[in-house]
């Protein structure tokens, strides 16, 4: 089970921390809060495609942890 999710220069994320408690959890939010965002770093975590678009403008790497 996932328990935390760190995510720094990921896209428009310059950095973010999460911390998932025991039982369901819900991402929601407006259009354009981020949720495809945190997803696809999800996904980078979990060994999915990796893209330099993916980097944040200005900075030479990105990085995920969980």
């Amino acid at each position: 089970m996932l328990e935390e999710l760190t995510v720094k220069d990921f896209a428009l994320i310059e950095s973010d921390y999460l911390e998932f408690n025991k039982g369901f959890t819900v991402l929601s939010g407006e259009t354009g809060a981020g949720k495809s965002i945190l997803i696809g770093a999800l996904s980078f975590l979990l060994g999915g495609k990796a893209e330099v678009s993916q980097i944040k403008e200005d900075k030479n790497e990105a990085s995920v942890s969980g």
